[in-house]
């Protein structure tokens, strides 16, 4: 006899379809990790449209950007500062590179390593890129005061550094 069968006082009570009507985010939004993910994901939607136009992605914002203010710099002191892998770089330089945006050059002290320069076409897409980046920042961050945006920029570093 199956419980379809039996007389309906008898039939196990069948449990109701939850649903939802606020969803509670309260332990996602007490930990670290979920806030700096749901802010990084904020900012690169942003950045995303923004760089189009330079047609970079934040990597290759970043790599850019320490070429800029770093000429000369190794690949390897590239990977050490932006944690990134040494094979993965490589394919970045390479395109970089066949952009013309940026120039291998003969390290002066170590004959093994190329120092990376920027090209000229590499500094002008830079000088507006970095602009840009500038306007795309106070954009984020229009809803914290200049204070609130260096601590939040120290308090961010000081998980990661």
């Amino acid at each position: 006899m199956s419980a379809r069968d039996l007389p309906r006082s008898s039939r196990p009570a069948t449990t109701a379809t939850a649903t939802v009507e606020q969803v509670d985010t309260s332990y996602l939004e007490g930990l670290l990790g979920y806030n700096a993910r749901r802010a990084a994901l904020a900012v690169i939607e942003v950045f995303m449209v923004r760089m189009a136009p330079y047609a970079l992605r934040p990597v290759d914002f970043s790599v850019l950007s320490l070429i800029t203010h770093n000429p000369g710099i190794t690949s390897r002191q590239l990977c050490t500062a932006l944690g990134i892998q040494p094979p993965n770089l490589v394919a970045m330089v390479n395109a970089l590179e066949k952009r013309e945006l940026i120039a291998r050059k003969p390290h002066p002290r170590d004959g093994r390593a190329m120092g990376l320069h920027l090209t000229a076409s590499g500094k002008k897409l830079m000088r507006e890129a970095e602009n840009t980046a500038v306007g795309l920042e106070a954009d984020v961050a229009s809803r914290l005061s200049a204070g609130e945006a260096k601590t939040l920029i120290r308090l961010l570093q000081k998980v990661y550094l």
